[in-house]
């Protein structure tokens, strides 16, 4: 007998591709040995800052999103002398986003992505992605990611030392649920108009237990059931106006002190706190410096979008045309400046930190 739910289900649906389990393609590429090892420092040391156990401060820094593999290894490899160098204040986490979010339509990352052009070969974005956060690993940085799909953590999160949920995102219940399982410490974003409160509620939902449907190792669907995610904390990434300011953390401060949660703050010098002007993170960053130099106790980090070449451009149709080390979303700045950045931010707030970490143990 004809199947009668096929004349109403799927109607938009032209196709599909199996894709491998999550076991399969991380057998195909392994964590272990050293990689493995990276990992799991870098996620201790993350934590150790969010309990004040360790008084430096986090510093997410790379691509807004990553397009080319082999200039993303370029860039961390420029990046992991600088980590040994500022390692006494800063935590250098390397930024490698592989997805997206669209306002309406566009570019939606490596993964999905990988080709540049429309094919959307995710099979194959996952493998690139992940063999690219191993290299990364390889060369000795802890990886930061936004969690943005429900179901590519399963297939990646093992490699990773800090989590963001985005704007966008932070007010969906189901990035809620996940949150509350993973592994990571995991930052959440004020909304996009600039709304704190739900980031505070997002913390508090992340925190608690919950279930929610995603897939196993094995690629079989299953209920994953949570015990609630205790290292959370809120991104001030500014909105309709900028929010790094003295004035907006405090007011943070104080609804997170209200709902009971640790002020754990982080710092997005890009997007709104820019208003949307690259170089403008710079003056973010030096503001940054000074609250936590003249004695700020809640900043634990800050966001910065950086790549090998400073601007963005569009994706060409002529791909042999896009410029090397150049964003394809939003814009970054250059290698130079970052470097030159993060060491006068390292000096700046070189001594405050200490004192900090003393006055939050002696409960001050």
């Amino acid at each position: 007998m004809r199947n009668k739910s096929k004349e109403i289900e799927n109607l938009h649906i032209t196709g599909y591709d199996a894709l491998p389990s999550p076991g399969q393609i991380k057998e195909e590429y392994r964590l272990e040995g050293k990689i493995l090892e990276i990992v799991k420092q870098g996620r201790l040391e993350v934590k150790d800052i969010l309990e004040r156990k360790d008084n430096r401060i986090i510093v997410v820094v790379g691509p807004c999103s990553i397009h080319n593999p082999d200039e993303a290894i370029e860039y961390a490899r420029l990046l992991k002398p600088l980590a040994d160098e500022l390692a006494g204040e800063l935590l250098l986490v390397m930024r490698v986003y592989f997805e997206k979010p669209r306002t309406s339509i566009g570019w939606e990352g490596l993964i999905y992505d990988p080709h540049l052009d429309g094919s959307h070969r995710i099979d194959q974005g996952i493998r690139l992605g992940r063999k690219l956060m191993l290299d990364i690993a390889n060369i000795g940085l802890p990886i930061g990611i936004e969690a943005l799909d429900l179901i590519s953590p399963q297939y990646l999160q093992d490699l990773v030392s800090w989590t963001a949920v985005g704007a966008r995102t932070t007010e969906s219940p189901t990035h809620r649920k996940l949150a509350s399982g993973i592994s990571s410490a995991i930052g959440f974003k004020n909304n996009v108009v600039g709304e704190v409160s739900v980031a505070i509620n997002a913390i508090r939902s992340a925190s608690a237990n919950h279930s929610f449907i995603s897939i196993t190792d094995e690629g079989n669907v299953a209920v994953f059931r949570t015990e609630g995610n205790p290292h959370c904390h809120v991104i001030l990434r500014g909105g309709k106006l900028p929010n790094y300011d003295v004035a907006n953390v405090k007011i943070c401060e104080e609804e997170l002190r209200g709902a009971g949660i640790i002020e754990n703050i982080m710092i997005d010098c890009s997007h709104g706190n820019s208003e949307k002007d690259h170089f403008k993170q710079l003056n973010v960053l030096e503001d940054v410096a000074n609250q936590i130099a003249e004695g700020n106790n809640s900043i634990i980090g800050v966001m910065l979008e950086s790549n090998l070449n400073e601007g963005n451009q569009p994706i060409p149709d002529d791909l042999s045309e896009i410029r090397p080390g150049v964003s394809i979303t939003d814009a970054c700045i250059s290698w130079e400046s970052t470097e030159t950045a993060l060491r006068q931010f390292a000096k700046s707030i070189s001594g405050a930190t200490s004192n900090r970490n003393l006055k939050s143990r002696n409960g001050n």
